[in-house]
């Protein structure tokens, strides 16, 4: 058997086999960020195809965090009941599903929330409109707030939690130089820059206990000038593991990282798939933590490989499912053909048009397919 179908566990989470579906954007939500049964159709379909753990996709928990519209929330209590369905739904497909917590910051939507964005810093030049520069005060409320919003998906069911600190958004922004410009104890080096993560996963832990698995999204590099490095990933990584991170899922570069940037496209060959695949390898060497890759791997042997080498102890993949939600079962029926995604990025354009995510190749593909309607001759009375 191959090893990506082994089944494992991350702090007592039951996984079937090694394969994740990363976080991704659906815009199946509804507007206030509640759960609705298009997105939950949507995950069962990931269940239904054996992916081994599903994290959902970005859950916002305060309103000036929102950066996309029809974006899933967990800001408040009433949006609990929903969310268990959702639990209750993945769990009866036999799949385990963790919750994805994060805050826009600068990239926060103003027109969506009607709040100012919050930042590290104020760096003049950095956004069209208007956003403020976080207190102290600002900071521990943030804090506190991520560890309500874990103990609401505790109570919703969720089987873990991911903390977004990847691709550009605000924890991501306390990492990096190129938008943290404080010289407060949250800002200047490493150990200050990453001081708002190690708060934001000890007050999740102390909302939620010691079993209950909580994960981190993480760049292992900005891939823009001033950005975070390699080096200083990694020593996040260590830190993280020290404060006792169950898993580290390691991602790159932001919305400004250009060609760098984590949706890249084209990717059409093997040496194009899993691009930061050295990055893993640097941050296996030296970590013990269970590491989830990913980053444009489309082709299962290169997949296994990257697992059996300890490069990553688990595969992620975002777009492929969109296409293919039964992805997994296919490759375990034997049936080793790269995923079908092209990487065309097509797939967000009817999430901006409202209608929620779907891979519109395949869509047209499949209406190709149809047989024409039967023509109705007209009966002249």
């Amino acid at each position: 058997m191959s090893k990506l179908f082994e089944p494992s566990d991350i702090k007592g989470m039951k996984l079937i086999n090694r394969i994740v579906r990363s976080a991704t954007w659906t815009g199946l939500a509804a507007e206030d960020g509640a759960c609705t049964p298009k997105l939950i159709e949507l995950l069962i379909q990931l269940a239904k195809g054996r992916v081994g753990l599903i994290i959902t996709e970005a859950a916002y928990f305060r309103l000036e965090g929102q950066p996309s519209p029809r974006q899933l929330g967990i800001y408040k209590d009433e949006l609990v009941p929903g969310l268990q369905g959702m639990t209750r739904a993945v769990h009866d497909h036999g799949s385990p599903i963790v919750l994805q917590l994060n805050h826009g910051g600068l990239f926060s939507a103003p027109e969506l929330t009607g709040q100012i964005p919050l930042a590290p810093s104020y760096i003049e030049g950095l956004s069209n409109y208007l956003y403020k520069e976080m207190t102290i005060e600002d900071i521990q409320e943030v804090v506190d707030a991520f560890g309500q919003a874990a103990c609401r998906a505790k109570e919703a069911g969720f089987d873990g939690v991911q903390i977004h600190a990847a691709h550009g958004y605000l924890l991501s922004q306390f990492l990096s130089s190129a938008f943290n410009k404080r010289i407060d104890i949250y800002g200047g080096s490493i150990e200050n820059r990453v001081r708002i993560l190690i708060e934001v996963l000890k007050n999740i832990r102390v909302n939620v206990g010691d079993n209950f698995p909580v994960l981190v999204k993480l760049n292992c590099q900005d891939f823009i000038k001033g950005g975070l490095t390699l080096n200083d990933s990694l020593k996040i990584g260590v830190f993280l593991q020290e404060e006792g991170i169950d898993a580290i899922e390691l991602s790159g570069g932001m919305r400004l990282s250009g060609e760098l940037s984590q949706f890249r496209m084209k990717i059409n060959s093997e040496e194009k798939e899993a691009y930061f695949r050295e990055e893993a390898k640097v941050f296996k060497k030296r970590l013990q933590v269970p590491l989830i890759l990913v980053g444009g791997i489309r082709t299962f042997q290169l997949a296994e490989w990257l697992v059996e080498n300890e490069y990553a102890d688990y595969i992620s993949m975002s777009r492929p499912f969109i296409r293919e939600p039964f992805l997994v079962k296919r490759w375990e029926s034997g049936d080793f053909q790269k995923a079908t995604c092209i990487s065309d990025n097509k797939c967000f354009e009817p999430i901006r048009a409202g209608e929620g995510i779907y891979c519109v190749v395949e869509k047209k593909q499949r209406e190709r397919k149809k047989p024409p309607r039967p023509h109705k001759k007209r009966i002249r009375e």
